[in-house]
């Protein structure tokens, strides 16, 4: 099931010359991992940004903030950006692309790709190293229909990678060799995974894709070492536990209701934390079969990091009938609310509604729109919304949401958070399904109104959930969001331009036309031999850009 991982020498080399000089030349080019010390541990990435030429985790850092303490590209001299140089992955990804975030340290980008493709690239000059690819099975089910992979995580000289056909997988990070490989699932159920993996402490955290299966979503701690799960907890409960009783008096039910965790969570430290969102009821649109508020989908979920037990969930959407997942990443901050200092956990949700909890005891703090919603009026006093219209009547977010997965960002010294925002109407058709192992179970159909949707870029006040700046795309778009502490904002749109703002009006300050639509992923920044890069992965294609004056 498993390839090996191919080496590439310079190009043109093993044309005309000798087998070893072609092994010379491959040597010297993994020189660089060769030579690579242990690695970063764990006080390595806790430090997040701390080291300018690192990037050791999805987000960045533990909080998910998406922003970076560099300053070397400004709204001063943003224009002078450059490409210096791009890499092409070769595959296809039945029309998303690239969505994940690379990682880097020593000066090599390791980079995750659609269909379980990974390389370890020179951060200089976008030359790989070494490329990996995995065999998979030609029954695949989940993993098929959207074959992307978010990102690796990192741990020392392993890189942790999780696979299509729902396996972990541990990677030497100096030549690509697969150290372990364990099965999170069975994917001919329904099961994937595609998300970038946690590593908090001695613990490599994942989740689960496959909510519209008949599966059981999860989120799985793993021992870096060997591959041992560590804990394991169920986002739908079993019989009997908490949670339970917000389902039907049925076994089997609970076995296939949902709860997919692909998207990442974050950390906190000082509590031992994780925060993980959790995706749709199964069936997507069809609700008599589970009737009830069906925790903990669609939920935010804090889990002791040593253990894996539930400290506190709050749930978005209850009894949700629109697919909109939770799978939002979770966004920590320590803030002035109302004259205390609190400690928040921000979300903007794929039902339109932008959260702050406090993320010590879960308690609502502020729940109100960021788009044009008919489903709810607002959040009420017990944290539930008040429902306007069940989907049946028109015009409510479509299942993509009035944002997704795509990463956002928080400006702290502005106190913005800065999302993606669809604005979309779709009418929900709820039709009584089969549940079948291994075939998609949505319950219905959804028609969308394609004249009315469009996108923005749009910044928050975190205190009130008041807009304070937009930038309106063409379409509905998917580009994640990345803030610079010089004032910069870095984001994408569907029509292919990776774009840069004033994080303090929104201004458009230069774009870049990829040639590709920007889907799902965010950029990331970096120093490396004394220049600030910043990639972004579009298409098939990951490109790195400077300013002119350095790069020449």
């Amino acid at each position: 099931m498993i390839s090996k991982p191919v080496h590439f020498p310079a190009s043109g080399a093993g044309i005309g010359l000798s087998i070893s000089q072609t092994v010379l030349i491959a040597a010297l080019l993994l020189a660089p991992l060769a030579q690579a010390q242990q690695g970063p541990d764990y006080e390595d990435i806790l430090a997040g940004f701390a080291d300018p030429e690192r990037w050791l985790t999805y987000s960045g850092d533990y909080s998910g903030q998406r922003h970076s303490p560099l300053d070397q590209i400004s709204p001063e001299n943003v224009g002078q950006l450059r490409p210096v140089w791009t890499f092409q992955t070769g595959t296809t990804t039945r029309g998303r692309g690239f969505e994940t975030t690379p990682l880097v340290d020593d000066g090599v980008l390791y980079v995750t790709g659609s269909n379980n493709y990974a390389w370890a690239i020179d951060a200089r000059t976008g030359r790989t190293f070494w490329q990996y690819r995995r065999n998979l099975p030609d029954d695949l089910t989940y993993g098929a229909s959207a074959p992307v992979n978010r990102g690796f995580g990192m741990l020392g000289n392993r890189l942790f990678m999780v696979t299509l056909d729902a396996h972990l997988l541990a990677f030497d990070r100096r030549n690509g060799e697969i150290l372990w490989d364990i099965e999170l699932a069975d994917y001919r159920i329904g099961y994937a995974a595609t998300l970038a993996p946690l590593v908090v402490d001695d613990k490599v955290i994942v989740g689960i894709s496959g909510g519209e299966y008949a599966t059981r979503g999860f989120i799985d701690a793993y021992d870096p070492e060997t591959g041992d799960r560590l804990w394991r907890f169920n986002t739908i409960p079993g019989p009997g536990e908490p949670g339970s009783e917000t389902w039907p008096d049925d076994p089997d039910v609970l076995a296939r209701g949902g709860g997919g965790t692909w998207m990442n969570g974050s950390f906190d430290p000082q509590l031992n934390l994780i925060y993980w969102g959790v995706g749709n009821p199964n069936p997507d649109y069809y609700g008599d079969q589970r009737p009830g508020d069906n925790l903990y989908s669609n939920s935010l979920v804090a889990l002791d990091a040593g253990s894996g037990e539930l400290r506190w969930h709050y749930q978005f959407t209850p009894h949700d009938l629109n697919d909109w997942d939770s799978n939002h990443m979770p966004v920590l901050a320590d803030i002035e609310w109302q004259g205390e200092a609190r400690q928040v956990v921000m979300v903007g949700n794929r039902n339109g509604f932008f959260y702050v909890l406090d993320r010590v005891t879960g308690e609502l703090l502020l729940g109100t729109p960021f788009t044009a919603t008919t489903w709810a009026r607002e959040i009420g006093a017990d944290g539930r919304p008040i429902i306007l219209n069940d989907g049946s009547q028109g015009c409510l977010p479509d299942p993509w949401g009035s944002t997704n997965f795509m990463p956002p960002s928080f400006y702290p010294d502005l106190d913005l958070f800065i999302l993606t925002a669809r604005e979309t109407c779709a009418t929900f058709v709820p039709e009584e399904p089969a549940n079948q192992p291994g075939v998609a179970n949505f319950g219905g159909v959804v028609y969308i109104d394609g004249e009315q949707g469009s996108g923005a870029l749009r910044a928050l006040d975190v205190h009130s959930g008041e807009l304070i700046w937009e930038f309106t795309y063409p379409s509905p778009t998917f580009g994640g969001v990345m803030t610079t502490a010089s004032g910069l904002v870095f984001a994408g749109d569907h029509e292919g331009n990776f774009m840069a703002f004033d994080a303090q009006n929104g201004e458009n300050l230069w774009h870049y036309q990829t040639g590709s639509r920007i889907w799902g992923a965010a950029a990331m920044t970096f120093m490396q031999d004394g220049q600030q890069l910043v990639l972004i992965p579009s298409g098939t294609t990951l490109t790195a850009f400077a300013l002119q004056a350095i790069a020449n």
